[in-house]
């Protein structure tokens, strides 16, 4: 039988919300269709840290979503500050410099917690992010703010779990087979897509169709013609699937184009990482831990204010800077008082070490005259007094350019170490025009009857930057509505 209610293009975190909300709205026959093989199944949500950012205004709402917090960290609900809206909205508006789209950045925050809290009624078990953003500093802990919660199992757990729901729901997902064309009807309403499976091209019917792929960040020659040099050589952090077909095929129906489509969400990751997402490794190539050292690129200089804010609102930006320095690479500087504020990713990678500054220089392939001047005079500006790694303890230098504003150590403790990053790509911002409803929406300003996004194709959300933990709540919070939509629209159809 190829006649569906909802067909859901994807299998990551936002298409699976999706096919769950279309399940809960009534939609009886939901049909999943992942064009990777089940093997490496679910898109770039397996290979996430399952951090999910969202509004609460005190931290005793956390109890319900992650009870067994304190195990984990003690005194945990007493350490965590609040995130309302407001701070949510302005860490936002910053990192993206005020150009997220008010409408859906809106229903983003405002749905944040709601969606979380759904996810939980789903079966996804939540805990607190530890590992990613806690920093201990003598007998405190700290958190980045509104980054305190993840999946449970990260984003293998998360992945995992869906597909569970997804057994659970009775929802039909159909494996090696990717979309590849919309249908649409006389009446100009979708009515269903071209799939290219195991067994060849099929039509399959459908009232509603719910676009979750992806964006094009495996794809070279999209990232050649959109992101330009040297993206089109940039490693990829997750699937090797996400090539951009669903913006391809909306396109070809008149679906508008929005957001920033030289925009990306880029990462320090290790320099030796493979081409594409690495399965066991998921996102432990991360380098984040930036803010407490210096960079310097194969010049011997350094390139910019490892301190400006938390990783969490550099990040997304941080590797692109990495990857426009000579030869796409930087090497990552710590001396041994503040490697133990390394995030545990770090034990991924192979670094260099001495216990001299120079003999550290001379191990790496950089100008090296340059680099020992770019050290010293960081060193001279450096003074370190009032150090703390919990806030931005506005300990800066004050005649360096770039100029480090936070967190600003000399580098004169040994032993010395040094790890070569690069900068790779998670997910591009260019995406569809969508409505509140998640309706696509077409060149002529009309939403295009039974066509929705969700996920990385909504564009507008994202410019410049992103704020982490942003991703996986707007999968939740668009998802869940675009299969909503969805089912109500295939029972008015039918």
């Amino acid at each position: 039988m190829n006649e569906y209610d909802v067909i859901v293009v994807g299998a990551g975190n936002a298409a699976l919300s999706a096919a769950a909300s279309a399940r809960e709205a009534g939609a009886g026959r939901v049909l999943v269709l992942e064009k990777a093989p089940e093997a490496v199944r679910g898109g770039n949500t397996h290979y996430s840290g399952g951090l999910f950012r969202f509004a609460f205004d005190d931290s005793e709402a956390l109890r319900t979503i992650v009870p067994h917090a304190e195990r984990q960290v003690p005194g945990f609900f007493q350490d965590v500050a609040p995130y309302p809206r407001e701070r949510f909205r302005a860490d936002l508006d910053r990192v993206t410099e005020g150009r997220s789209d008010r409408v859906l950045s809106a229903i983003l925050i405002d749905q944040s917690q709601d969606a979380v809290r759904w996810l939980l009624a789903q079966g996804i078990e939540m805990e607190a992010a530890v590992s990613l953003s806690a920093i201990k500093h003598g007998d405190k802990v700290r958190w980045s703010p509104g980054a305190v919660v993840r999946a449970r199992g990260e984003g293998v757990g998360l992945s995992r779990t869906w597909f569970e729901i997804m057994e659970r729901l009775e929802v039909n997902v159909r494996y090696e087979t990717g979309a590849s064309e919309l249908l649409m009807n006389g009446r100009g309403a979708i009515e269903g897509v071209r799939a290219l499976g195991p067994e060849g091209q099929e039509t399959l019917r459908a009232a509603s169709v719910v676009l979750g792929c992806g964006g094009f960040e495996a794809n070279p020659a999209w990232r050649a013609r959109y992101l330009g040099a040297p993206w089109d050589l940039a490693k990829v952090r997750g699937t090797p699937y996400n090539t951009g077909d669903g913006l391809g095929m909306a396109f070809a129906v008149g679906a508008a184009a929005h957001g920033q489509y030289t925009g990306r969400h880029s990462t320090p990751i290790d320099a030796d990482a493979p081409p594409f997402g690495d399965r066991k490794l998921t996102d432990k190539t991360n380098r984040l831990s930036y803010p407490f050292g210096v960079m310097i690129n194969r010049k011997g200089e350094r390139f910019v204010d490892e301190g400006e804010d938390f990783q969490f609102y550099t990040y997304a930006k941080m590797g692109g800077t990495i990857l426009d320095q000579p030869g796409g690479i930087a090497f990552q500087i710590f001396d041994s008082q503040t490697t133990h504020l390394l995030e545990g990713r770090y034990k991924t990678g192979q670094p260099f070490t001495a216990d001299t500054l120079e003999g550290l220089l001379a191990q790496l392939p950089v100008e090296q005259e340059t680099a020992r001047k770019t050290l010293a005079s960081y060193n001279q500006e450096a003074r370190g007094e009032g150090f703390d790694p919990t806030e931005l303890d506005g300990v800066g230098t004050k005649n360096l350019e770039p100029p480090k504003s936070n967190w600003a150590t000399p580098l004169d403790r040994p032993p010395f170490f040094a790890y070569p990053a690069t900068g790779g790509i998670t997910f591009t911002f260019g995406g569809l025009r969508i409505d509140e409803t998640a309706r696509v929406i077409g060149a002529n300003w009309k939403p295009i009857p039974g066509l929705y996004a969700c996920g990385e194709m909504v564009g507008g959300l994202f410019y410049h930057n992103y704020p982490g933990g942003a991703g996986l709540v707007s999968g939740a919070v668009f998802g869940r509505i675009a299969g909503r939509q969805a089912a109500l629209n295939e029972q008015a159809w039918s």
